[in-house]
């Protein structure tokens, strides 16, 4: 009995040490894949995309079984082939923000009681007390693009007109009223979040309750976060997740950290900018909020995203710290309105509901994938992906908006699907 009950003990600890492993690199062999047929796909692939103009270079990371097995570099920064894209360059998130920024915080907030899925969102942004679309809308709806709300708005037309930047919005000059920073020489007015949140209060809901891709609610998201803990929003995400995980390159405004690591540049702006956008945050809503916001603005390394990612594979532990309940993980990351052929979960993109039966041409992400894998995407080329199922990372960053957002080659030629596809296809469990 007491042997049985040591045996069961040691089990206990085997299955914990597995669950809050911590990433390390080893060859594909070391899990059971053929490195040479691997490298000669992605390699194929990636160089493919970059002649095709889908993006100037590119990174992938994969990681099978807790252990890195893949992380290459392609390419350059611009097409001018100056700088080479190197494997601790940080990139530009876009909207993988949403899911690696306000997504964990509201996650720990849910856990710990402080904030509920189910009841009226108004409780907590009262600017929709009142408001007869909005008022019942629940945080459920919200994070699974249930609610009906209109997918987005551009905020930068308050501040600009014919074109040019309204002075009492913007300015070249920092000053106590003007201390959030839009780009290297332009400070936008403290007060201006207000002016988009007088709008989102009067933002339409169309009542439908059916998918429909909305990134409104994840700018009040910060504001939600600050208001019920006390603490800032950078700070409280900063010490509870990007700290204990080491991720010392994920966070707001690089260009205040003094990185060694380079800043992929992003899109030439020929609006307000009149620049490269480089080392500051690409979408522009974020950027009226001082590069701070829940819809984008976070940049990383992908090794961080790759630890950030494992820890929600491993159900909410890594390293030997848990972070969330793994309750807590199934409940975010799992289809919510099926029977509306909504694939969302809580936050987390998912794969198309009935994935596996469709082609790389019409699948996302790939076929391959289990229907229990979660992740996102960003307008900048990101894409991060976690499959519990088949114990797989996958990370991929790019810049495809380089020089323009009309550089869609990226989707057109299925280039993300189809590396994702090369790791399935070598997996032997």
């Amino acid at each position: 009995m007491f042997k049985k009950v040591v045996l069961r003990i040691l089990f206990i600890l085997f299955c914990f040490h597995v669950a809050s492993a911590q990433l390390t690199y080893d060859s594909p062999e070391s899990v059971g894949l053929n490195s040479n047929d691997i490298q000669t796909q992605v390699d194929s692939i990636m160089h493919y995309a970059i002649i095709e103009k889908a993006f100037p270079g590119a990174q992938l990371l994969v990681a099978k079984k807790g252990k890195i097995i893949f992380h290459q570099a392609y390419g350059y920064h611009t097409y001018d082939s100056i700088k080479k894209v190197a494997l601790n360059d940080v990139y530009d998130l876009a909207s993988v923000t949403k899911i690696t920024g306000p997504l964990p915080a509201l996650m720990k907030l849910y856990e710990e009681g402080k904030i509920e899925l189910d009841v009226p969102f108004s409780k907590y942004w009262t600017d929709w007390k009142h408001q007869k679309d909005k008022k019942n809308i629940t945080l459920r709806e919200l994070l699974a693009h249930q609610s009906g709300i209109k997918p987005y708005i551009i905020f930068l037309n308050e501040a600009l007109k014919k074109g040019k930047i309204k002075r009492r919005f913007l300015r070249t000059k920092k000053s106590k009223r003007y201390s959030n920073q839009f780009y290297k020489n332009l400070y936008i007015k403290n007060r201006f979040k207000h002016k988009i949140y007088r709008k989102i209060k009067r933002v339409k809901a169309d009542g439908k309750k059916e998918y429909l891709y909305s990134g409104i609610a994840s700018l009040i998201y910060p504001q939600v976060i600050e208001n019920i803990t006390g603490v800032s929003y950078q700070k409280y995400i900063q010490e509870n997740f990007y700290d204990p995980l080491d991720c010392t390159t994920l966070g707001y405004i690089p260009m205040h950290k003094n990185f060694k690591n380079a800043i992929v540049p992003t899109e030439f702006d020929t609006i307000v900018r009149k620049d490269l956008t480089r080392n500051w945050v690409h979408d522009e809503n974020a950027a009226l909020f001082g590069g701070v916001s829940g819809n984008a603005g976070l940049f990383s390394s992908a090794e961080d995203m790759a630890k950030y990612m494992q820890m929600l594979l491993q159900n909410g532990s890594y390293a030997g710290k848990q972070y969330f309940k793994p309750q807590t993980v199934k409940e975010f990351t799992r289809i919510q309105y099926f029977e509306n052929n909504n694939r969302r979960g809580l936050g987390f993109d998912k794969p198309l509901i009935g994935n596996d039966t469709l082609s790389i041409k019409d699948s996302y992400p790939a076929p391959q994938v289990s229907s229990e894998s979660f992740g996102h995407s960003g307008f900048t080329g990101t894409f991060v992906w976690a499959d519990p199922k088949h114990n797989l990372v996958f990370v991929f960053l790019s810049n495809r908006v380089y020089p323009s957002r009309t550089h869609r080659n990226i989707y057109n030629l299925n280039i993300r699907p189809k590396l994702q596809q090369v790791f399935y296809k070598a997996l032997k469990d």
